[in-house]
């Protein structure tokens, strides 16, 4: 996409396009997080405020603003960014290594039912006027997408993503020690790894994140097309149309 030909309130619409589930999604992941953590016997973040849907609470200005910018501007060939990290206090969870797996594991089941949420919000496509409905239908599939990379991305087992925390919590204990020494160094692990994907991809000839999250992609759109052609049973709107 390239902004020098778009006016101002073009872009102003696909800021709101690509903006509000991306906010969305990252409010309620780390939300998740929280209120699971304070539901089994921390406080820690709630004390902290993070047990809200208020997303200044969660964002980090350079991890979620500037730095998935700078990617954008240069034409990285990824986009990488992050929240402010929900803490949780190990040792006030009632039940380990149990709890820390579900505290990790309820940041993606966030994204999950936001997913299902945006499928039935597509339902009311029909509602608006004709010239916001392809607009709020192409919102509503970058929301499904947008979810399901944070599920799949999120549960890779590489620290610190909750995936790593997930098989800390329920692997061999051996396994889970070194993964949270290695927690420590774990963004620098994330960042190797994509910025080593164009090379990857050069010897493989397709890129493996691509590959994985499109077949996530295809999976999650067949599980949740029947929610959002509820309408469409009564109506053919150009937004069931464009997206279906």
């Amino acid at each position: 996409m390239s902004f020098e030909n778009l006016n101002w309130l073009t872009i102003a619409v696909y800021i709101i396009i690509f903006g509000v589930p991306l906010i969305l999604a990252i409010t309620l992941h780390e939300a998740g997080h929280a209120l699971a953590a304070k539901k089994l016997g921390d406080p820690t973040a709630d004390d902290q405020g993070r047990v809200t849907l208020n997303p200044i609470k969660h964002i980090d200005p350079l991890g979620t603003f500037l730095l998935p910018l700078i990617l954008f501007i240069s034409k990285a060939p990824f986009l990488f960014g992050w929240a402010r990290p929900v803490p949780v206090s190990y040792n006030k969870l009632r039940t380990l290594p149990r709890d820390i797996a579900i505290v990790a594991a309820a940041g993606p089941f966030a994204n999950l039912i936001l997913i299902f949420i945006s499928a039935l919000v597509f339902n009311l496509g029909p509602l608006l006027p004709n010239a916001l409905q392809e607009p709020f239908a192409l919102m509503i599939r970058f929301s499904i997408q947008l979810n399901t990379v944070l599920i799949c991305f999120n549960l890779l087992p590489i620290p610190p993503l909750d995936g790593s925390k997930i098989l800390m919590a329920l692997g061999p204990r051996p396994l889970g020690k070194f993964i949270y020494e290695m927690e420590r160094f774990g963004m620098f692990i994330v960042l190797g790894l994509l910025l080593l994907m164009p090379a990857l991809t050069n010897v493989l000839g397709y890129n493996p994140l691509f590959v994985f999250f499109q077949a996530a992609f295809d999976l999650v759109f067949q599980m949740v097309e029947p929610l959002m052609k509820l309408h469409c049973f009564n109506t053919r709107s150009q937004a069931c149309g464009n997206l279906l």
